[in-house]
């Protein structure tokens, strides 16, 4: 089974290949790393157990969303939208490669850096040694 998340704003699709999958934004953590500063470090776990794909956030400050609704965890079926924060996707299950989405008429636009007197999302970017961040982790993977 083919298991993939397609980007919704035309980037390369993203293959789930392991049993388990850490999605977030810390480098070194994270199998799936998405820099974006809506994305928490550590984000969400993806499990694959016979050919299906579940979910658990794992306690993200701007949640996970299947379809539009937030939600904590939960199975993932072909075609959902899945959004980390403000990252979405398209999941894509099946024995071969996903087919582009011929009523996705999503343009692209270049989004400028924010000024200075924005501030930042710094609070949550700690520099540590990791093990709170794993320990969260398999207990995400546990509770799944």
């Amino acid at each position: 089974m083919i298991a993939k998340l397609i980007p919704l704003d035309g980037s390369p699709p993203i293959s789930i290949n392991r049993d388990v999958t850490v999605v977030g934004r810390k480098e070194g953590l994270c199998d799936v790393i998405l820099d974006h500063s809506s994305v928490s470090k550590l984000h969400c776990v993806i499990a694959r157990t016979d050919g299906l794909l579940f979910f658990r956030d794992l306690g993200s400050t701007n949640g996970t969303k299947v379809n539009g609704q937030r939600v904590v965890r939960g199975a993932l079926l072909p075609n959902d939208e899945l959004s980390f924060a403000a990252v979405r996707f398209r999941v894509h299950l099946g024995p071969g490669e996903p087919e582009p989405d011929p009523d996705d008429h999503t343009e692209m636009f270049e989004i400028p850096p924010a000024s200075p007197e924005a501030g930042s999302f710094e609070s949550d970017r700690t520099q540590d040694s990791g093990q709170d961040e794993r320990e969260l982790v398999d207990s995400g993977v546990s509770e799944i």
